[in-house]
């Protein structure tokens, strides 16, 4: 079987025709899904707001007021990173194990230490707001029995109202753990 995502071959009459592309190297951490519409308005809204604030800095700056636009620089820069960060959560997979990537922390867990990925029916939260509704959730629980936090879920900012993406995504991720526990 074959690494969902991972499928393509080089096909020529090289004895070294079984190899796979040189761009798709195992080790390299890769999400199995692309980042959500949610995910992509959201930080694309907050970059248009950096993009704001570091045109009033330029105005503060030209006026003469540099604490002001020192401030403003500083809130932008802020808004740039936060908005990077934001892009980056989510469930990374490659040869050396899974790594989840959350807004604050990354947990990376080898391969080895993974017991199970699964996914299950539970209360999900809808955009990691508090309200909670009946959804699926990819549940990966390390060797010890203790599951990571939940992150993939069928209502969070990549998946909703798109239940075939995060079936596609919880499969892919599923055949990792398959492939190479």
């Amino acid at each position: 079987m074959s690494l969902p995502y991972r499928s393509a071959i080089a096909t020529t009459d090289d004895p070294a025709a079984d190899r796979p592309l040189p761009h798709l190297d195992e080790d390299r951490w890769m999400r199995p899904y692309r980042p959500g519409p949610w995910r992509v308005a959201t930080a694309a809204l907050a970059l248009m707001l950096a993009s704001y604030l570091l045109f009033a800095a330029l105005i503060m700056a030209a006026a003469g007021d540099p604490q002001g636009a020192a401030v403003c620089l500083l809130v932008a820069a802020l808004v740039i990173g936060a908005t990077l960060r934001l892009l980056r959560v989510g469930v990374w997979v490659s040869g050396k194990g899974l790594r989840q990537t959350g807004f604050f922390g990354t947990v990376t867990v080898p391969w080895r230490k993974v017991a199970s990925v699964r996914t299950a029916q539970q209360p999900v939260r809808v955009l990691g707001l508090p309200r909670s509704v009946q959804g699926q959730a990819l549940i990966i629980t390390r060797k010890g029995g203790e599951p990571l936090r939940t992150q993939l879920t069928d209502h969070n900012a990549d998946f909703l109202g798109r239940v075939e993406a995060f079936d596609m995504a919880a499969d892919a991720i599923e055949g990792w753990a398959a492939e190479l526990r």
